[in-house]
């Protein structure tokens, strides 16, 4: 935002706003529900509720007092008490989840508009209304209907209706069953997975319209689709161990506690980290990445967290950039989308929002059944000499390499699962390379890269194959860092333009120590023999023909 410009000052007055919004419902929480001061409140009884263009519009009849004793339905009202059209934001209306028959307090600052052509006033600014609960009866029944949803008449208006265009259509004011959605939050059941998301409400496209619409609480009544880029896990705060409630934890990287994390897009190209609690297992996070990522799915119960920036979050928004520009042309806001916007103009997101679950209930409704979706971006997979060439600093790349040896970082005072591991690995492109790129290149596995169980087992039992997706490249080194995921298998999909991707076929070739070699290298030792220290010396008898050193005794003639 410009500033000092209108936008930043209508910023600033809308969140001054929010707060001033959610302070006054504290208050009245805390005070008994009631203020206290009734002078210029307005109480209306509710007829009848539709929604039009978002916003709620309640038909209601003035009241002169509220009824003291009696329940709202039994409140008998003057057929001569004004009627008023009563609008309510859609944040208020979730706040309310009025009925008819309900009674509402709406305290200043409301406004009374009169239209020209219309007998009813129009009541706006209703940010500051209280539905008044008058009798054990009517609380009894709230929370019955609190349980229940309730199908609210949506009209939808069309824009020729608006503008009073020639080409007019007859069903434009439709307010058929189809276009009802329910207001109330509705209880589900998180063993149900047959539940259709539509069951819970309507759906958004948009996250950043939801978490301002929503704000940073949370929302429960509102779902919003995105498609799954990226699965994988993060290291847990120490805060989070007493989240787990005897769950067992998620992975154990040398003891370390983890969480699902989801990178999801949007239809307008808006990045989103969504941190999940827990899994049943550790290896069940490989069968999420290959069901879950490309795929579409719809988030309710969610809150923010956190709302991070690129020089907060470096990990992150590196990944992020690695998926950008989109696959496909994104919405732009505020701008028509029948002609296809040009994706490459448009600049990376410079902010993400850390999303997680609402007080341990999750609600991700992922399509398994569904194609993958167009917005999806598969890794990009290259040959190790391909990376070794790159010029850019902290770019996210994908290899397949053969892992020759591995060896943690010798700081005995740092604990293990806090050590830094290095991965000697190499490819088909570095074994057929004559000089100038080594044949072997070391990986630097840091101690926020979770690696599961799998992964770990199957690294300290020899040389392995394994798939590095998203490590981070920059100044020589490629680092497994937070966000990268280390598999024994092959993606489902990925994008190998160019690469490289054959199997070692013959034995591993080393390059030779000499005045250039690297420390921390794995090298080949040529040289002749002219002494040896009795006390550390160490042989092993090898077949004189193929240089095997696995050679057992034969008992027939030793």
């Amino acid at each position: 935002l410009c500033r000092g410009g209108l936008a930043e000052r209508l910023c600033r007055l809308q969140n001054r706003e929010r707060s001033a919004i959610s302070f006054w419902r504290h208050q009245c929480i805390s005070d008994d529900k009631i203020p206290s001061d009734k002078s210029g409140v307005l109480i209306v009884k509710i007829l009848e509720i539709f929604e039009e263009c978002t916003i709620q519009v309640a038909i209601c009849q003035q009241l002169e007092q509220s009824p003291a004793t009696l329940s709202p339905e039994d409140a008998v009202i003057n057929a001569e008490e004004p009627i008023l059209k009563v609008l309510f934001t859609r944040e208020t209306a979730a706040h309310l989840r009025s009925r008819p028959q309900d009674v509402i307090h709406i305290y200043p600052p409301w406004q009374k508009l009169l239209l020209q052509n219309g007998d009813v006033p129009v009541i706006m600014n209703t940010y500051f209304s209280q539905k008044v609960l008058l009798s054990e009866h009517s609380e009894a029944r709230e929370k019955t209907y609190g349980l229940t949803k309730m199908l609210i008449r949506k009209n939808i208006i069309s824009l020729a209706q608006t503008f009073r265009l020639d080409d007019l259509d007859d069903n434009v004011h439709q307010e058929s069953s189809d276009n009802q959605v329910p207001c109330a939050p509705q209880p589900h059941n998180n063993g149900d997975s047959k539940q259709h998301p539509s069951t819970l409400s309507a759906v958004n496209d948009s996250l950043l319209e939801m978490v301002e619409s929503q704000g940073a609480v949370g929302w429960r009544e509102v779902q919003v689709r995105v498609v799954i880029q990226r699965v994988y896990c993060l290291p847990a705060r120490e805060g989070y161990r007493s989240h787990t409630q005897g769950n067992k934890p998620l992975l154990s990287n040398g003891g370390m506690f983890c969480r699902l994390c989801l990178l999801v897009q949007d239809a307008y190209g808006m990045f989103s980290e969504v941190q999940l609690q827990s899994l049943s297992s550790a290896d069940d996070v490989e069968q999420y990445c290959r069901r879950w990522e490309g795929k579409s799915c719809c988030l309710a119960g969610m809150k923010i967290l956190q709302r991070t920036t690129r020089g907060r979050a470096l990990g992150l928004f590196s990944l992020i950039d690695s998926l950008w520009p989109p696959a496909v042309p994104v919405k732009v806001p505020g701008q028509s989308q029948d002609s296809e916007m040009m994706t490459t103009n448009l600049p990376p997101p410079s902010f993400c929002y850390i999303l997680t679950v609402q007080s341990g209930e999750m609600h991700v409704e992922v399509d398994e059944e569904d194609q993958i979706s167009n917005l999806y971006q598969p890794p990009a997979v290259h040959d190790l000499k391909e990376i070794l060439l790159m010029d850019g600093c902290n770019e996210r790349c994908s290899f397949w390499a053969q892992v020759l040896y591995q060896r943690l970082q010798s700081k005995h005072s740092v604990p293990i699962d806090q050590r830094e591991m290095l991965l000697f690995v190499t490819d088909s492109t570095l074994q057929n390379v004559v000089h100038g790129i080594p044949k072997v290149v070391a990986v630097s596995v840091t101690a926020s890269c979770v690696l599961s169980v799998e992964i770990i087992e199957a690294l300290s039992a020899g040389s392995q194959l394994v798939f590095f997706k998203d490590a981070l490249w920059g100044n020589g080194r490629i680092i497994c860092v937070e966000r990268t995921v280390l598999s024994l298998q092959k993606p489902l999909l990925c994008w190998a333009a160019g690469a490289d991707l054959s199997e070692l076929t013959g034995p591993v070739r080393l390059d030779e120590l000499d005045s250039t070699t690297q420390a921390n290298s794995v090298c080949a030792l040529r040289g002749t023999v002219v002494g040896v220290n009795e006390s550390t010396a160490f042989s092993w008898p090898t077949c004189n023909r193929c240089g095997n050193g696995k050679l057992e005794l034969c008992p027939q003639d030793r």
